[in-house]
């Protein structure tokens, strides 16, 4: 395969992702504030969607199938487990969720997105997080670095836990884990500057990538919250992991990213998480 820096397929599947993204955006926010309770049901617990969800998604369903019919999609709603077995990780694949954040939509709190990667071979190649309220875009082409917009995008140079702003995700839908969880963010309240839960885990990683927050982790996660995030840290110069440290996070169910330098102080610091998976 050719350098992706060079190969033309990702830079005209990103002005598709941008393409898609927009157009979503302006269907979700023409709903802002105008979806009836009686519209919004629940997939699991403390799971919520809504025709805007599925209209996004249809949106960005349909702009990719036009220009690539032959790519296999996988997207948040109307989700098959089966679509995570391997098979479905051969050639290009795209990974959607239309609307990251759908619980803040619903009660108006503006911090919600939309994530587009495209995968070959189960890689994260491409990926885009645009954040539908401010209308800012965060994007990377593996090899070709992480964009803010149109200028360029890094982590910041922040060396210590200490002097570092954290993001991370309470659990939601599973609390088997919760005493360790909560014992995690103990430690961070105390040895950082502070732990903020925005609510949406696609922005909270392009934030990372922007050097707004030095670090991020969250557990229970699906492959659309993270495979376009992940990579734009990584092209920005951080660092993903799981909570072990080890590689795969994009596709795993917990993820900790960080501008690299204070990475190993956030690994230790998830022990007690690690350790109650353990038992």
């Amino acid at each position: 395969m050719s350098d992706p820096d060079s190969d033309p397929i990702y830079r005209e599947a990103l002005i598709l992702a941008e393409l898609a993204a927009r157009e979503a955006a302006e269907f979700i926010q023409s709903h802002a504030g105008a979806v009836a309770a009686d519209l919004i049901h629940e997939k699991g617990l403390n799971d919520i969607v809504s025709f805007v969800d599925e209209g996004a998604q249809d949106i960005i369903v349909g702009l990719i199938r036009r220009a690539y019919p032959d790519h296999h999609i996988l997207a948040e709603e109307g989700f098959n487990p089966a679509e995570l077995e391997p098979r479905h990780r051969e050639g290009y694949s795209w990974i959607v969720d239309p609307l990251d954040g759908t619980t803040n939509f619903m009660h108006g709190v503006p911090q919600y997105g939309i994530s587009i990667a495209l995968m070959l071979n189960g890689k994260a190649m491409m990926g885009l997080v645009y954040d539908v309220c401010r209308g800012e875009s965060f994007s990377a082409i593996r090899g070709a670095g992480a964009r803010f917009g149109d200028a360029s995008c890094r982590v910041s140079r922040t060396s210590l836990l200490a002097d570092s702003l954290i993001a991370t995700g309470f659990p939601y839908k599973q609390f088997d884990y919760l005493d360790a969880y909560t014992e995690c963010i103990r430690r961070f309240w105390q040895d950082s500057r502070g732990v903020r839960r925005p609510g949406a885990a696609s922005l909270d990683l392009a934030w990372v990538a922007c050097g707004r927050f030095e670090g991020f982790f969250e557990q229970g996660l699906m492959p659309w919250d993270v495979a376009a995030g992940a990579l734009i840290v990584e092209e920005a110069g951080g660092r993903y992991s799981d909570f072990s440290d080890s590689d795969g996070a994009h596709l795993g169910s917990e993820i900790v990213a960080s501008n690299q330098l204070i990475h190993d102080e956030m690994i230790e610091r998830l022990i007690p998480l690690r350790t109650a998976d353990a038992k």
